[in-house]
């Protein structure tokens, strides 16, 4: 949700934003917003109008009583009643056209930085760098899923019988693997100065209307019947809502967390959810990272958590690249953003393992976050990025450090987790 001054001031601003959105379905809704603003304003108006001449009406009441002009004294009373039936209409009203301001709000994207490129959709994202080497070996990489099986580290049969599709069972050397992942994604980002949360797997309507649109969270959430609960789809929904309705100190930013959870998607709509392998599933594990901070700071600290991936994956010898997402293939909530894909040797391309992004003060501002500045409050800056989110990032690893023979080589970076296996 953007600032309602945008739309006072400068609305062209706003009506340019959804054309590089390419959601020119929007644009009557700027109108639309115009007008409410100005009923509101006009009735808050009215209303600070009617309350002053009530108080003053009121203050001649007594004298009128004190004088013994009982007559003249009803006369007012009557007029304080009916400013009275006055105030409770406007009240009324301002409230239902203030919900009506605020579904309209909700869906106006938030204007991206200049630095975004134009773009309708994913198609036209620009590549950055790429970072290692891609290597095709001189044998077929088995599917991901075979090389698990392989190793009889996964059961699928068995978690489509408990659970249906898009779940699995993952077992000995394989599990241990994936925790073995995500230990040190936790100590990496703790040596790099952020604090290590386990948040709540569940977040209320409040919480999850503030982190995303509404569009995300029916694609997305799964609720808890009969109670005002939803599953997180990522652990930057609890962290973020950490901080709902808070005023922070300067001397508090930035706030940096990085945090583990189970995450859980419907994925309606999403492709290959059907399929035999754990590309998408509805239930996987995620280390996030999450920053609170100054807003003069936010490009500072985007920058700072993609280079913390580039060097993570640098770390563990998978190849990747850094795609900027262009402005059609932006959600509406995001200033910036860009994804972080993997090679996969058996498919000779790259795939997306996580995405740093940078909601500028949307999130903040529907969450109520504020800064306590020297003259006034003003809203924080949020960011968030994945530093890793098995089993999907297992998919590359496993294709990346697969022998000929079956077995999988284990990187200096996790021998420690894997009792010091150097290969399983």
């Amino acid at each position: 949700m953007i600032d309602i001054n945008l739309f006072r001031t400068i609305p062209d601003l706003v009506r340019e934003n959804i054309k590089k959105k390419f959601q020119d379905h929007k644009l009557p809704m700027v109108d639309e917003i115009i007008a409410l603003d100005k009923q509101i304003r006009e009735l808050i108006a009215e209303g600070d109008s009617l309350r002053n001449q009530k108080n003053v009406t009121s203050k001649e009441i007594g004298k009128l009583m004190a004088t013994g002009q009982k007559e003249e004294a009803e006369t007012a009373k009557q007029a304080v009643v009916k400013i009275n039936a006055r105030l409770d209409e406007i009240d009324s009203v301002e409230k239902d056209l203030a919900e009506q301001l605020k579904q309209l709000m909700m869906v106006i994207p938030n204007i991206i930085d200049p630095s975004v490129p134009i773009g309708k959709d994913d198609s036209e994202n620009v590549e950055l760098g790429r970072f290692g080497e891609p290597v095709v070996p001189d044998f077929e990489v088995p599917y991901h899923v075979d090389i698990m099986e392989n190793l009889d580290g996964i059961d699928l049969e068995s978690a489509g019988k408990v659970a249906g599709h898009g779940f699995y069972y993952l077992k000995g050397n394989i599990a241990r693997l994936h925790s073995a992942i995500l230990s040190y994604a936790r100590d990496f980002m703790i040596d790099k100065g952020f604090t290590y949360y386990i948040p709540p797997y569940m977040i209320r309507s409040s919480v999850v209307t503030g982190v995303m649109s509404f569009a995300e969270m029916e694609n997305m959430m799964y609720k808890i019947e009969g109670e005002d609960l939803y599953l997180i789809g990522t652990s930057e929904h609890s962290m973020i809502g950490k901080f709902l309705n808070t005023h922070l100190e300067k001397s508090e930013l930035p706030q940096t967390a990085t945090s583990y959870s189970p995450c859980f998607r419907k994925e309606v709509g999403a492709h290959g959810i059907e399929e035999r392998g754990v590309y998408r599933v509805h239930q996987f594990e995620k280390q996030e990272m999450v920053v609170v901070c100054e807003p003069e700071d936010s490009m500072a600290w985007y920058d700072k958590m993609t280079n913390f991936s580039v060097e993570f994956f640098k770390s563990l010898d998978i190849p990747i690249r850094i795609l900027e997402c262009c402005s059609g293939d932006l959600a509406d909530l995001k200033v910036k953003s860009c994804d972080i894909e993997a090679w996969s040797p058996r498919q000779q391309k790259y795939f997306e393992v996580c995405s740093c992004t940078n909601m500028g003060d949307a999130q903040a501002r529907r969450l109520g976050i504020r800064v306590r500045g020297e003259d006034k409050n003003y809203f924080a800056h949020t960011l968030n990025n994945t530093v890793v989110a098995p089993p999907r990032m297992l998919i590359s690893f496993l294709e990346n450090n697969v022998n000929a023979d079956g077995t999988v080589n284990i990187p200096a970076a996790l021998q420690m987790y894997m009792g010091g296996n150097t290969k399983i």
